[in-house]
């Protein structure tokens, strides 16, 4: 049986209809997507039905708010540190990117 990852994603209008057919032709490639919306209007569902729908069903999908990040960290939360890179920098991270691995990273509140 096959599911459908949009079933998710509630409501019935053209637009949305438009926005599903639209989720569905982007999750059968290898792309990055870029979801843009006011607050609370359904980025983080969508890209989950998006993901669920690709052939990275099966990878990680990692969501890092950016709005609760001062700008100084958001860097090291991407790319990792190394122990005694800067102040409080008491062992190695690894990034999201990385830890993403062929997976998805959401970026929220960019």
């Amino acid at each position: 049986m096959i599911m459908d990852n949009f079933t998710t994603i509630i409501g019935q209008s053209p637009a949305l209809d438009s926005l599903i057919r639209s989720a569905k032709i982007v999750a059968a490639t290898d792309v990055t997507v870029l979801l843009k919306g006011d607050t609370g209007t359904g980025k983080e569902v969508f890209a989950h039905a998006i993901k669920n729908a690709s052939s990275r069903a099966q990878k990680e999908f990692l969501t890092l708010n950016c709005a609760a990040l001062p700008e100084t960290l958001i860097e090291s939360e991407l790319f990792g540190h190394k122990k005694g890179s800067f102040t409080g920098a008491t062992h190695n991270t690894q990034g999201l990117l990385q830890a993403a691995d062929g997976g998805t990273l959401f970026l929220d509140e960019i």
